[in-house]
């Protein structure tokens, strides 16, 4: 794998102010046309540019750089990075192992049976297929039509279940699927009034019941009278002095 130069007119910029390299050796090295490195000393190109130490950013050593100055045919060469970036992931199909690709039209009827709210692109993302043939097998025009039978791709190892579920939320969520009757709420603080009233909704005791013991006891304080009271305090005084 071949080193891409980090900032090529910088760098031969520093090289034409730094060494006594040939215009051709330059152009070589930093990838540009020799006429753009006659421009760059002559001041007409890349005006403004600070030139970058090569040797710095570790793309040249100084024994790369004399070896060229001893010889103006030879042709300098990018130095290997110490750290290496990993290239990024090209967004693509998922791949499908040879082994489970006979899977995926079962895989599909499935989907297409148990999610029909899935659109033909999440399909793709998850079986790793095409959108002809997910219409051969929503139609029954698939050449093996007759020996498809629904399966689930989580099972078939074509997809994970965070995968799967995460095409079905979204799916959901676009079409406005099914919400809650009633939002969640969350711990409040009630004063004693609103607890106690809470508490006898709950048990199905009435409000009113305090007033009905106080009138059940004011209904038994009626029961005795006056004269009876009177008695019992008379008896009580005559027994000690008897």
């Amino acid at each position: 794998m071949s080193t891409t130069l980090l900032m090529p007119k910088a760098t031969a910029v520093w090289l034409v102010d730094n060494t006594s390299l040939s215009f051709e050796q330059i152009a070589a090295f930093a990838g540009l046309h020799p006429l753009e490195v006659q421009g760059v000393a002559d001041g007409d190109v890349a005006g403004g540019i600070m030139g970058v130490n090569p040797i710095q950013n570790g793309q040249l050593t100084r024994e790369e750089i004399e070896k060229a100055e001893a010889d103006p045919e030879y042709r300098m060469k990018v130095s290997d990075p110490k750290v290496r970036v990993a290239q990024a992931k090209r967004k693509g199909p998922r791949y499908t192992p040879i082994s489970r690709r006979n899977e995926r039209p079962n895989a599909i009827r499935w989907l297409l049976r148990n999610h029909p709210e899935l659109k033909d692109a999440q399909i793709m993302r998850l079986v790793g297929t095409t959108k002809s043939t997910i219409d051969s097998v929503r139609d029954n025009t698939h050449w093996n039509s007759t020996n498809i039978q629904p399966m689930d791709p989580v099972t078939l190892g074509l997809c994970s279940q965070i995968d799967l579920d995460l095409e079905v939320k979204r799916a959901a969520a676009r079409t406005g699927g099914a919400q809650p009757d009633e939002p969640e709420t969350g711990t409040m603080l009630l004063t004693a009034e609103e607890a106690m009233a809470s508490a006898g909704g709950r048990t199905g005791a009435s409000a009113e019941q305090p007033v009905s013991d106080d009138g059940r006891r004011a209904q038994h304080d009626e029961d005795i009278d006056a004269d009876s009271v009177f008695a019992k305090l008379k008896s009580l005084k005559n027994e000690p002095t008897e």
